[in-house]
């Protein structure tokens, strides 16, 4: 089966990779558009009794369905001053349409007059717009002009709502950080392993392609609806904040393990006198069952978790399922299938002197396809043994690119 899907890419190597990198690039545009956001209560499935239950005292105090805390100190001697600027902070904020008008806010103060808490209740769940609006309009406006000119001060704003942005924040800042050195040190390691600039940077690029294209298909499922049914969710129009990042360092272990995998047996056929159309072939149908037999355990496994409940279950299953099958088949045959590296054993005498002797590899269905005696020298360099007549066939020893 292998053959037959390779069969395109050998022969159109330059068409075939365009193909399917615009394929890639086309299922990775919406995660251009991709909203993460933590979970929060809201986001539960409702058909839970607990979930059922939380809601009743929310319907009948909106005001504390979600509070924002602003937390206040300032030195000694500035207690008067703070107990002042905070009862002008709790008239902003009674008189501002985004925080609760049933419930005016709560102010605590330390022991020794120099700290104090500051809680005021929104009508919104965290999560939503107006709940984000509050927070940065506390951050933004409201407690900068209710302390300005107090010496010393220092502030702070909080709570649930407050977490989930600093949180999505924070990701959102260090994720480029972690795809870059996971790239990075993917590059240095096939670098090392193949000594091939051209085979590493191919295996980075298209495993970025890959993780994006997972990205953008998570996005097109769970921040629309079209897929409601099919997998028995409700859409929050969001990916969870932390998911991304679990699928793409399981991806890239599990990709690169296959790589190496995969590539080392390419070399192997290479080293051995095969042209290097003739050893992407070998390769990659030598190690077709294995590569897929796995593939397809993991598919399994991993589509599992799209029969769970919680919302982030199933966004890690479908994207780790998605990226494994995009990963064994459209990658792997991009990879391989693309147009030949231009390193290659100089002569036979040269291979086989460097890899410690060894007539090239006879596969053994040229054997059974044709007799020893009918069975012609290597095509790509004719000044090679013959190998279906050499009496000894031996596999030459493993060993990098010349």
């Amino acid at each position: 089966m292998w053959g037959f899907l390779l069969r395109p890419a050998t022969r159109r190597p330059l068409i075939s990779l365009v193909v399917a990198v615009g394929g890639l690039v086309a299922l990775a545009l919406p995660a251009l558009d991709m909203n993460l956001k933590a979970t929060q209560v809201d986001d539960f499935p409702r058909s839970l009794s607990t979930m059922r239950t939380c809601d009743r005292p929310v319907d009948a105090f909106p005001s504390t369905a979600n509070t924002d805390t602003v937390a206040v100190r300032v030195p000694a001697g500035e207690s008067e001053q703070l107990r002042t600027r905070m009862a002008r902070l709790s008239e902003s904020v009674r008189q501002d349409p985004l925080f609760a008008t049933d419930s005016p806010p709560r102010i605590r103060y330390s022991a020794d007059g120099r700290g104090a808490v500051l809680e005021a209740g929104t009508p919104t769940a965290p999560g939503t717009d107006p709940a984000r609006d509050s927070v940065t309009r506390l951050r933004a406006d409201l407690v900068p002009d209710a302390l300005r000119g107090v010496p010393g001060v220092e502030y702070a704003v909080g709570g649930a709502q407050a977490e989930d942005m600093d949180y999505t924040s924070n990701l959102n800042s260090r994720l480029p950080l972690v795809i870059g050195g996971v790239f990075a040190l993917t590059f240095l390691i096939i670098l090392l392993a193949f000594r091939s600039v051209v085979v590493a940077m191919t295996t980075v690029v298209l495993n970025l392609l890959s993780v994006a294209a997972s990205f953008g298909f998570l996005c097109l499922v769970f921040q629309r609806n079209w897929a409601e049914d099919l997998l028995d969710f409700t859409s929050t129009g969001h990916v969870v904040s932390w998911v991304p990042i679990l699928p793409f360092v399981i991806l890239s272990g599990l990709s690169l393990d296959y790589h190496v995998f995969v590539v080392s047996r390419i070399r192997e056929s290479v080293v051995a006198g095969m042209t290097t159309k003739n050893s992407v072939v070998d390769g990659i149908t030598r190690t077709a069952g294995v590569v897929t037999g796995a593939a397809a355990v993991m598919v399994a496994v991993f589509a599992t978790f799209g029969t769970l409940t919680f919302i982030e279950m199933k966004q890690i299953g479908v994207g780790l399922a998605v990226a494994i099958v995009i990963d064994a088949t459209i990658i792997r045959i991009s990879a391989h299938g693309g147009p030949e590296p231009q390193a290659r054993p100089r002569s036979s005498v040269a291979v086989r002197a460097r890899h410690g002797g060894g007539s090239p590899v006879c596969r053994s269905e040229d054997r059974r396809k044709n007799p020893p005696a009918a069975c012609p020298p290597d095509r790509g360099n004719p000044t090679l043994p013959n190998p279906c007549t050499a009496p000894q066939v031996t596999r030459a020893r493993f060993g990098r690119f010349p």
